[in-house]
């Protein structure tokens, strides 16, 4: 007798005890790579080429395992259209969204952080 086989948890949507909110927004969130990614997403929908694109210190490895991460947290939504090849598109989901205004907040604290230690922002 066999059993199937069955899906990973992801433990970040099982019940469980953090010690600090701070601490289970970084298990959603996912580090670095994720984050890049959600702040990408908010400003709208993006094909995987174009995140590619837009992410070129990033491996291609990691950049799939942080998709399907996020995915599976319930972030993003991926997308796939009925073209020959078939084209892959990514969004945030509601809980993306949810995300918005943290993600706008870092991202004026990175600019500023950058002006004040000299540190130049790829364009």
């Amino acid at each position: 007798m066999t059993s199937e086989p069955t899906e990973p948890t992801d433990p970040t949507t099982e019940p469980h005890q953090v010690h600090c909110a701070v601490e289970l927004s970084l298990e959603v969130l996912g580090g670095k790579w994720a984050t890049v990614v959600l702040a990408h997403l908010k400003e709208g929908v993006h094909r995987y080429g174009a995140l590619r694109r837009r992410m070129p210190g990033v491996s291609e490895k990691v950049l799939v395992q942080r998709l399907r991460g996020l995915e599976a947290r319930g972030l993003i939504e991926r997308r796939v259209d009925d073209a020959v090849p078939p084209g892959v598109e990514y969004r945030l989901t509601e809980e993306g969204m949810s995300l918005v205004p943290v993600l706008e907040a870092l991202y004026v604290w990175g600019e500023r952080r950058a002006a004040r230690t000299g540190v130049r922002i790829a364009p």
